[in-house]
């Protein structure tokens, strides 16, 4: 797609893929472990999967986007990079919730 103010080429629109992906897909996933996996029986399985699967997402989205924030080689957008540290969250809250066992009501 050619965006007005973009310049000449064609670009990926990248805000539907992210919308796509860390709206509707997210939004599913989530709700699908709330409601047949019964997820809320164990506090923190919510909150480790939504960080997981937006970070996932997001590294995927930025992929297709045109950022001039690269590290190092230029392989690696600053999206991506705080995007791995939302996974090393989801896992803490993952070991914690899987360890931890509910309180009886």
């Amino acid at each position: 797609m050619v965006f007005p103010t973009g310049g000449p080429m064609p670009r990926h629109p990248s805000q539907l893929y992210e919308a796509a992906l860390e709206g509707v897909l997210l939004f599913l996933i989530l709700r699908l472990l709330a409601t047949r996996l019964r997820a809320f029986d164990r506090p923190g399985i919510i909150i480790a999967a939504f960080l997981f699967f937006y970070g996932l997402f997001r590294i995927v989205g930025e992929v297709f986007r045109d950022s001039n924030q690269l590290i190092g080689d230029g392989s690696i957008s600053m999206g991506q990079l705080l995007s791995a540290g939302m996974w090393l969250g989801a896992v803490v809250f993952f070991v914690w919730a899987w360890t931890h066992k509910p309180k009886p009501a």
